[in-house]
């Protein structure tokens, strides 16, 4: 089979990267897999190191004569490979993917898009993605599948496959990993405190803010029992402006983007997600669990998918800082729970976030090619 991955992002790219490498590392052994990202993103550096990824660089937002030309690329690409399956993560690449294979006929490849977020599809735009450049809905989890049937696409192409992640990769720590872990994230002074964190990102609608301005809340004796440790790009100065406001400028250590997120997983007590909007399934929530972190999450788009309350994690309202206060000094109050608690989160990722599952439904999608285009036999790889 002859996959092309497609995604806009220029930066980081966040779960949309983590979702493009987790299905090309695993499917570049038996599939040929190219990804085509913008020169200088995450995607395409990740994807150039595996062995077999063919990597593209190629822009999907940008000047129209600048879009004329990666069109004129792209539709190139795809008549020269004649790629089975194009898998496409964003409605840029979405719509440059359409407009490349429009007249291609039988030649057109099976054009599978995945819903990363809840955002509503039923714009003007979504609604000619829907009729002339799909053919599956990838919905990555229960919330988006609800949601993708109120939009402008078809139902019967809708498809569930929740996120997967690499358990193995982020099996828990032992306890001198653990420590290690601490000693190269924290400052001296913060060592034996309550490590409350997140991978999640620094985006405005991750709302980690709540976090800060919960624990500041705190009466100060439990207040000074906790560290917060965020994980993603560094907050812009209005962030930081907020967060010392709240006096919790010497409680709040930022890392950075990471490159391997396992010592941070390490180091953490608690994790937490506490999405506001666009929240679907949750990379980072997944993560933590694997690790053996219990999660705080709010009730937003498919978090709760992931965390039973109070069995291995706490559920939330979103927005809600008193709520995550009481979450709070309930974990400080029983410390000594986070141990089991943290292992019923690992034994529901186990149960649930198999990255072998995860690829192999997204692979029985992309098969579904089959009835639509039988003349192309390398499907049946």
């Amino acid at each position: 089979m002859k996959i092309l991955y497609t995604n806009f992002h220029q930066g980081d790219g966040g779960g949309h990267t983590t979702y493009v490498m987790s299905l090309a590392r695993i499917l570049c052994h038996k599939s040929q897999v190219t990804v085509a990202a913008p020169a200088g993103s995450r995607l395409l550096a990740e994807a150039g190191a595996l062995p077999g990824v063919r990597t593209i660089p190629l822009e999907f937002k940008g000047r129209p004569l600048a879009q004329v030309r990666a069109l004129r690329r792209l539709r190139a690409l795809l008549r020269d490979e004649q790629f089975d399956v194009v898998h496409v993560n964003g409605s840029a690449d979405h719509r440059l993917c359409m407009l490349a294979t429009m007249g291609m006929g039988a030649r057109r490849p099976f054009i599978v898009y995945t819903q990363h977020t809840d955002r509503s599809a039923t714009s003007l735009g979504a609604r000619v993605r829907a009729k002339w450049g799909t053919n599956r809905v990838i919905c990555v989890c229960s919330h988006t599948f609800r949601r993708m049937k109120q939009s402008v696409f078809r139902n019967e192409d809708l498809r569930v496959v929740h996120n997967g992640v690499d358990t193995e990769r982020c099996r828990p720590a032992t306890r001198s990993q653990a420590a290690r872990a601490r000693d190269s994230l924290l400052p001296g002074n913060m060592q034996g405190r309550l490590v409350i964190g997140s991978n999640a990102g620094t985006a405005v609608y991750k709302n980690w803010l709540d976090m800060v301005a919960a624990v500041a809340k705190l009466p100060v004796q439990q207040r000074r029992q906790v560290v917060i440790l965020i994980a993603g790009k560094l907050p812009d100065a209005e962030q930081m402006r907020r967060v010392a406001e709240l006096g919790m400028s010497d409680q709040v250590v930022f890392t950075g983007l990471l490159d391997d997120v396992r010592p941070f997983l390490s180091a953490l007590d608690v994790g937490f997600v506490l999405s506001s909007k666009l929240e679907t399934i949750s990379f980072a929530c997944r993560e933590m669990m694997a690790a053996g972190k219990p999660v705080i999450v709010s009730e937003v788009g498919g978090l709760t998918e992931n965390v039973t309350d109070g069995r291995d994690g706490w559920v939330v309202p979103p927005a809600s800082v008193d709520s995550v206060v009481q979450a709070l000094s309930r974990i400080l109050a029983n410390r000594d729970a986070l141990g089991r608690m943290g292992e019923e989160a690992r034994s529901t990722a186990l149960k649930e976030f198999s990255l072998a599952t995860f690829v192999g439904k997204t692979e029985s999608v992309y098969h579904e090619g089959r009835a639509r285009q039988p003349y192309r036999l390398r499907l049946t790889s």
